[in-house]
């Protein structure tokens, strides 16, 4: 009688233990936000590490990161919230009950099926290890090792038939050693212990510990999606109105070109001259001079700026001066708090979805390095790419850079061989270009703009090429006092006003050497016409 009811109570106390069923996903939290997290210990990185996800500590420091694509969280509510947010899903994790007990060594090219797996030793990582969702994407894998976790150099975790790497959950009790050009999916949750990642290491999936320091040195590093994860679409995107159409535009500033440029889109500036653009190598119109277009087009730049500059970020990206460097961004609001300068590679990842909006709001001037790249993965479209920047921008030579420009009271240089696929826009400031290469993307609507052609027929200016005299008739001679010509030289000097008195005017011109000029004609401070005027003295 005794036995039986102390076998009654052991199965009364099992069924009370909190288990997890191997089919059940650990609910992670908001631990779930960070990539790199101890609950007691410092943080810390060597290198150039790319990283996405939350980076902080609950007790200590992090040191030594540059630009990660989240937040860093040291010490904080956010942290604090982590830190029980960890010990609940290890708790979930060590008291999931185990169906497979593999043995210490993993990998050598075998292949495992969804389940809970249990080594009570250390263990080790070595060549490959597959894991078989068997197109069930919410096959959830978890392995629990009671004592330290080594990796080999160039091991790998691979997903197949379905397996994401947010089903897949490490719980270590014991140091965790990742060896170098490691490629590892998965949670790691280490139990009062350290974990050290080395060079060329990727992990997809989070490295977590309940006390003990983490570093790494030169790794890639980002959280999983799916699962659930939230979908990150970043800001609604920057309406350009009549902007859109321009491939290069100034609101207060000559643009000039050197070279053979090829532009898809307008391009103009609304005070001063627009230069040594080729029409043959321009597909759209070029504004040689201010004009009711050009007009628009500062109207609405200045709107686009202020939406842009008003979008509250998302994250502050810490080192300006390390932009680049092959950082992996997803879709956000990115705040920098300096001059920046890009170096090699940006990606933008979309994570598959082709509407997500990436805005930088750079608080200083912008340079890139000879041959940088900006590159578009996973579906980012480079029409919803959009760069804020307060102060100038120096493109430098065969750099491919995607999105649209914006700069407020700097000017432009697009030196040799810049690709952009966007546009280079500024509210005030000179833009320079030399033989670059820039393709406006969606956004124009050419029904929208004012036909020229049919204005341009106000007035009949000639002869033209003209040598003492030209003639100007009015086609309206309703509006006679409110018209008002000036003509400019290459430079943008004014040379002649003259206010409009009669119908017909002839105007006498001997002063004009041999060249040619720029003349626009306003009305009611609107530009109703302009063109050349070429002296042939």
């Amino acid at each position: 009688m005794k036995k039986i009811i102390l076998n009654s109570i052991a199965v009364i106390a099992l069924l009370l233990i909190p288990t997890t069923n191997f089919g059940q996903t650990p609910n992670l939290g908001t631990a779930a936000n960070f990539v790199l997290f101890t609950t007691n210990g410092s943080v810390s990185n060597t290198g150039i590490s790319q990283l996405t996800g939350n980076v902080g500590t609950n007790n200590g420091s992090s040191t030594g990161f540059g630009n990660v694509n989240g937040g860093m969280q040291d010490n904080n509510l956010i942290s604090a919230q982590c830190a029980t947010d960890l010990l609940i899903v290890y708790n979930q994790l060590n008291n999931s009950i185990p169906n497979f007990f593999p043995s210490s060594l993993l990998g050598n090219e075998d292949t495992l099926t969804a389940g809970t797996f249990s080594i009570p030793s250390a263990a080790t990582l070595n060549s490959n290890l597959t894991l078989n969702g068997q197109g069930n994407p919410n096959a959830i894998f978890i392995f629990q090792i009671q004592g330290s976790f080594s990796t080999n150099a160039n091991a790998k975790v691979k997903l197949i038939n379905g397996a994401q790497a947010c089903n897949v959950f490490w719980k270590i009790e014991g140091l965790v050693s990742v060896g170098s050009e490691n490629s590892i999916k998965g949670t790691i949750i280490a139990n009062n212990a350290a974990i050290n990642m080395n060079t060329n290491d990727t992990l997809e999936g989070r490295a977590l510990s309940t006390t003990g320091s983490i570093t790494i040195d030169g790794v890639l590093a980002y959280t999983p999606i799916g699962c659930g994860s939230l979908v990150l679409t970043g800001p609604p995107a920057a309406n350009l109105g009549s902007a859109a159409c321009y491939a290069v535009f100034s609101s207060d500033g000559g643009v000039s070109n050197a070279g053979v440029t090829n532009l898809t889109g307008d391009v103009g500036t609304n005070v001063g001259l627009t230069t040594g653009f080729n029409s043959l190598n321009v597909t759209g119109t070029i504004h040689p001079i201010p004009d009711v277009s050009t007009a628009a087009c500062a109207s609405d730049l200045l709107n686009t700026y202020t939406y842009l500059n008003s979008i509250p970020y998302d994250i502050e990206l810490l080192y300006p001066a390390q932009f680049g460097n092959n950082l992996v961004l997803t879709p956000h609001t990115y705040w920098l708090n300096a001059a920046t300068i890009l170096t090699d590679t940006l990606y933008l990842n979309g994570l598959g979805n082709n509407n997500a909006v990436f805005v930088f709001q750079i608080n200083g001037a912008l340079s890139t390095s000879v041959h940088s790249k900006i590159l578009l993965i996973n579906g980012t479209q480079a029409k919803n790419v959009f760069w804020k920047i307060d102060g100038a921008t120096d493109i430098n030579d065969y750099s491919v850079f995607n999105g649209t420009i914006v700069c407020n009271n700097g000017s432009i240089n697009l030196n040799t061989g810049v690709m952009i696929n966007g546009r280079a826009l500024t509210t005030t400031g000179a833009i320079a270009a030399s033989e670059i290469t820039v393709n406006i993307t969606e956004g124009c609507n050419p029904t929208s703009i004012i036909s020229y052609s049919d204005i341009q027929k106000t007035v009949n200016i000639y002869p033209n090429p003209f040598t003492d005299n030209i003639n100007i008739i009015l086609n309206d001679n309703s509006k006679i006092s409110k018209k008002e010509l000036t003509v400019y030289n290459s430079l943008g000097e004014i040379l002649m006003q003259y206010i409009f008195t009669s119908n017909t005017t002839n105007i006498e011109m001997k002063n004009f050497p041999s060249g040619v000029y720029h003349y626009v004609i306003i009305e009611h401070d609107n530009t109703i016409q302009y063109g050349k005027l070429i002296s042939q003295q």
